[in-house]
C-alpha cells in the first residue's frame, strides 16, 4: 500500500552543512572502529566525540591555503579537538571519507525520490479509477485510431512508475556502499575490520573490492535511473501538452487565479508546467551521460570525476525531486473535459470502427485483402469530409450482402472498446 507522506527538502541534504556533517560522521565512525580494536584509547575517543565539530568559514579559510578540501576540514576539526585529533583520519585517504559520505548523501536523496514516486503513483491511481469508464480517442502517429479509456492512460503511467520505483530502490541499494581501504584499496594502513565496522555503523555495505575510490559504475546506474524516471514523467507531460492543444482541448493544466499565459495575448493558457518538465528531463539525460563518462578513470583513480559529481549530485536529484512534485500537482489539478473527448471521437464520423468492419467481413469468409479494400474505399471519402462512414458502408452492396444492417449497427458502437478494461486494471493494480 502506498502511503501519502511529508517531504524533506532536497536542498537540506545537499547543503554545505550536511555535506561536512557526513564527512565528520565518517571520520568519527573510523575513530570508533579503531577504538574497538584497541588502536584509539577510549578516553581519546570520548574526547573526540565530545569536541569534534567544524566551522564552514574556517574550513574555507584553511582551504584557500592548502588547496585541499579534506585537509582543510580535518585541520578545522582538529582545532576543536586538540591533542587527540592525531587519531582523526588515521590510516585512511581522502576518498575514503568523500566516497563513503557521498554514498550517504545519495542514499538520503534517493529516499526522498522514492517518496516522490510513491506520491505520484497515488495521484495516477486516483485518476485511473476516476476516468476508467471515460471514452477518449486513442491516437497513433498523432492520428485518430480507436477509442480507449482515459483512465487507462493513467493506469499505464502508474505501471511504468511502479517499475521506476523498483529501479530507484535498486539504484539506492547499489549506491549504499562505502570504502575505508586506503590510498589504493589494499588496506595497507587500515585493516578490513575497520571498514566493516564503519560501514555497519553508517548503514552501508563495504565494497568487496575498491581502488582509491568506489567504482563509478554504481554512480552511473544511479544517475541513469534518474534519467529514465525523467523520461517517464516527460512522457506524461508531453501527453498533457498534446491534449491541451486548442484543436483537441481534452485536458488542461491547472491555471491559477491571476495567472497570465502570454505577455501579448491575454487569452492564452499555455501548458508551461508540462513544458518545464520536458526541459528538465533533457538535463537529467545529460547528467546520466556525464556519470557514464566518470566510470573510466586512470589507474587506481584520477580526479576528473570529482568536479562532475559536485554538480550532478545535487543538481540531478534536486531537478528530479522538483519535476516529480510538479507533475503530481499537475495530475492532482488536471482539468478534464469528457464532453470534448466525446466530440473528438465523432470528428471522423465513425472511421474508428474500420477494424471492426474489417474483422467482421473476414470472420464471414471474405479474404482479408479483399475485405481491406472494401472498407478502405468507404473510409477514404470520409477522410476527405464527404460524409459519414456508416452511411457509406450501408450503401456498399458487397459489404451489406455479407453483414446486413443489424450487424452494421452493432459494429458502429463504442461500448465494446471498454469491455476488457477491468481485466487490465486487475493486472495493473492487483498489488496496490
Amino acid at each position: 500500500m502506498i502511503a501519502r507522506y511529508t517531504r524533506r527538502p532536497m536542498a537540506e541534504i545537499w547543503s554545505e552543512q550536511n555535506k561536512y556533517q557526513k564527512w565528520l560522521d565518517v571520520e568519527i565512525a573510523v575513530c570508533e572502529a579503531w577504538s574497538e580494536i584497541g588502536k584509539v584509547p577510549a578516553k581519546s575517543l570520548e574526547n573526540i566525540k565530545k569536541k569534534a565539530r567544524f566551522d564552514i568559514n574556517r574550513i574555507l579559510e584553511i582551504e584557500s591555503i592548502t588547496q585541499h578540501d579534506v585537509i582543510a576540514f580535518v585541520s578545522c576539526v582538529a582545532e576543536y579537538v586538540g591533542e587527540d585529533a592525531r587519531y582523526i583520519h588515521m590510516g585512511i585517504t581522502s576518498s575514503d571519507v568523500l566516497d563513503t559520505a557521498y554514498a550517504l548523501l545519495l542514499r538520503e536523496s534517493a529516499e526522498i525520490l522514492v517518496q516522490d514516486i510513491e506520491g505520484l503513483m497515488v495521484s495516477l491511481k486516483d485518476m485511473a479509477f476516476k476516468y476508467k469508464d471515460t471514452l477518449v480517442m486513442g491516437r497513433s502517429h498523432g492520428v485518430h485510431a480507436e477509442p480507449t479509456s482515459f483512465g487507462l492512460k493513467f493506469a499505464l503511467y502508474y505501471s511504468e512508475m511502479a517499475r521506476n520505483l523498483e529501479r530507484m530502490r535498486s539504484a539506492m541499494d547499489n549506491i549504499s556502499y562505502g570504502k575505508i581501504s586506503g590510498a589504493v584499496g589494499t588496506f595497507a594502513h587500515v585493516p578490513p575490520e575497520v571498514e566493516a565496522r564503519v560501514c555497519s555503523s553508517l548503514g552501508l555495505k563495504p565494497a568487496p573490492v575498491s581502488t582509491q575510490i568506489l567504482q563509478r559504475d554504481r554512480h552511473a546506474q544511479f544517475f541513469t535511473t534518474l534519467a529514465i524516471i525523467g523520461s517517464s514523467i516527460e512522457k506524461i507531460a508531453i501527453e498533457i501538452r498534446h491534449l491541451q492543444r486548442t484543436e483537441v482541448l481534452e485536458v488542461m493544466e491547472p491555471f491559477g487565479k491571476g495567472q497570465k499565459g502570454s505577455s501579448a495575448m491575454p487569452h492564452k493558457k499555455n501548458p508551461v508546467l508540462s513544458e518545464n518538465i520536458t526541459g528538465l528531463a533533457r538535463l537529467l539525460r545529460g547528467y546520466a551521460l556525464s556519470s557514464m563518462e566518470n566510470v573510466a578513470l586512470w589507474h587506481e583513480r584520477d580526479i576528473s570525476h570529482s568536479s562532475v559529481e559536485r554538480v550532478i549530485g545535487p543538481d540531478a536529484t534536486t531537478l528530479l525531486d522538483f519535476a516529480l512534485v510538479r507533475l503530481k500537482s499537475i495530475v492532482d489539478g488536471l482539468v478534464v473535459y469528457p464532453d470534448n473527448m466525446k466530440r473528438n471521437i465523432g470528428i471522423t464520423k465513425g472511421l474508428w470502427a474500420s477494424q471492426d468492419v474489417l474483422l467482421a467481413l473476414v470472420e464471414n469468409g471474405v479474404a482479408r485483402d479483399t475485405a481491406y479494400s472494401w472498407v478502405q474505399r468507404n473510409a477514404l471519402p470520409v477522410w476527405e469530409g464527404k460524409g459519414d462512414f456508416k452511411a457509406f458502408l450501408s450503401q456498399d452492396r458487397d459489404i451489406m450482402k455479407i453483414l446486413g444492417r443489424e450487424k452494421l449497427d452493432e459494429l458502429i458502437d463504442t461500448s465494446h472498446h471498454l469491455k476488457h478494461v477491468d481485466t487490465i486494471f486487475m493486472r495493473v493494480f492487483k498489488d496496490a
